[in-house]
């Protein structure tokens, strides 16, 4: 036995900081998967849920409520170029291929499947392809390359976003222990667009409704999250995504006024106004290829 098994030690890790007392980002071991279509359903008015499975989805890895895969996408021209297994990371082709990152939603391993919800309202290449994709259809997904693991001993939890972190926000109320206490803000179009949460009682759960303006255009999250009372002494983990430009000045906020340190707080740019394929590289170092 001289080949020690590391398999499983990403495991273990994740299992030590679920316990400890301070967040931190743990790698697990890249694929690229080769998976189809299942089905696909709306889920309220502004998500389109894709429903993954297949042999390729068997051994997927999903630990961390807001980890994400990439879809990987054919070029203009029609060809596909996929990253190649690195040990237990990937080697990427250069330029990079075409891709989406998406939350991973949910992972059954008893049947293999795996559900990305997609963002209607942000358009282009993504919500087309959620939109045509048909039962049966191959799709290459990337991923996840690791999470970002959070104790599950802080005393509250805020947890804020927009549309597009609504996925990762729902998989979050559900994952967190039943007796865990916070805030959930999520700001939508309208009541449409709301799903059911599985929130633990001891959450307060806040809809904003833009009523007709546009996405990324109003500070409705960052006045009502700046709104909430801290109790005195209470350890508090803040998890915010959405709009770069609408979440900037809370990240201010979380630093100066609540005085969370690196450890205490997850704040990123999903997406920006007028970009395409925004990538929000200051807060994933892990995803540097």
């Amino acid at each position: 036995m001289s080949r020690v098994d590391h398999r499983h030690r990403h495991r273990e890790r994740i299992a030590e900081v679920r316990a400890g007392t301070a967040a931190e980002k743990v790698g697990y071991p890249i694929r690229v998967r080769t998976a189809e279509v299942v089905r696909t359903a709306m889920v309220g008015t502004g998500l389109l849920r894709v429903t993954l499975g297949g042999p390729g989805t068997e051994g997927f890895e999903a630990h961390s409520p807001d980890e994400h895969v990439k879809v990987l996408f054919p070029e203009p021209d029609g060809t596909l170029r996929l990253p190649e297994p690195d040990g237990d990371l990937l080697r990427w082709p250069k330029p990079s291929p075409t891709s989406r990152e998406y939350t991973v939603r949910r992972y059954d391993p008893a049947t293999g499947e795996l559900d990305l919800d997609v963002a209607l309202h942000a358009g282009g290449l993504g919500a087309d392809w959620a939109r045509t994709a048909e039962p049966g259809a191959e799709v290459h997904v990337a991923g996840p390359p690791g999470g970002l693991i959070v104790p599950h001993t802080y005393d509250r939890y805020l947890l804020a976003g927009d549309l597009t972190a609504l996925p990762a926000i729902a998989r979050w109320l559900e994952e967190l222990p039943r007796t865990a206490r916070g805030w959930a803000f999520v700001e939508v179009a309208d009541a449409g667009e709301r799903i059911d949460l599985r929130a633990p009682e001891g959450f307060e759960v806040h809809w904003l409704h833009r009523d007709g303006a546009a996405p990324g255009t109003t500070d409705l999250l960052e006045r009502a999250v700046r709104g909430i009372d801290v109790p005195r002494g209470e350890r508090i983990y803040a998890w915010i995504a959405g709009e770069a430009g609408s979440i900037k000045p809370l990240r201010r906020w979380v630093r100066d006024e609540l005085g969370l340190g690196r450890a205490d707080h997850d704040i990123t740019g999903y997406w920006k106004r007028g970009v395409a394929d925004f990538d929000d590289e200051d807060d994933h170092p892990h995803d540097h290829h």
